[in-house]
């Protein structure tokens, strides 16, 4: 009679780092209003490089203003809705969850969340771009329409989506695909 595969020990140091990933998802619930400050201050930071003049982040209200001093003036604020946290949020917990499982994956995985995470990141401060743009062109009213509502979803579904594939990608190719890769 064979006897029943020992159940497997999941090291110490994977026990920490599957309970920091969750405390950091469990963080950024509760304190999402600081990464949406965060949030607004770096859109600050990209609209003043990419604008050049008549930006003013209230960083107290998540909130960045932009064409001050020109024809169409606006304020957006970075509301739950519209931050990247809530799309990191699920990245951690999964990467949490696949590393539990499958330890020896845990250096594929981080990799692949922290690029995810990135991506998900620029792809919001792509939105808030896409916003501004459609603003300055189309005026208060029509822009903040396509540029939020139309345009802004299209980029923010299409980065997710691709930051979804990259994450999977990344966390699950196996050692021999990263071999072949090398030395074709």
């Amino acid at each position: 009679m064979t006897e029943p595969p020992a159940p497997r020990r999941v090291p110490p140091a994977t026990k920490a780092l599957v309970a920091g990933l969750i405390a950091l998802a469990a963080a950024l619930v509760f304190w999402q209003r600081l990464y949406r400050t965060a949030e607004v201050v770096l859109a600050g930071g990209v609209l003043r490089l990419t604008t050049g003049h008549g930006v003013y982040v209230a960083d107290t209200r998540q909130t960045v203003y932009f064409g001050l001093g020109g024809d169409h003036p606006f304020g957006l604020k970075m509301t739950p809705e519209c931050t990247s946290a809530f799309l990191v949020l699920p990245l951690l917990v999964v990467g949490a969850i696949m590393i539990a499982l499958r330890p020896r994956i845990t250096r594929q995985v981080l990799i692949a969340l922290g690029v995810a995470a990135l991506a998900v990141i620029v792809v919001n401060q792509l939105r808030v771009l896409t916003i501004v743009g459609l603003v300055n062109w189309l005026g208060t009213d029509l822009g903040y329409y396509w540029g939020h509502t139309m345009l802004g979803s299209m980029v923010s579904v299409f980065g997710g989506a691709v930051a979804l594939v990259l994450f999977v990608w990344l966390a699950t190719r196996n050692r021999d695909d990263r071999t072949r890769e090398r030395t074709a």
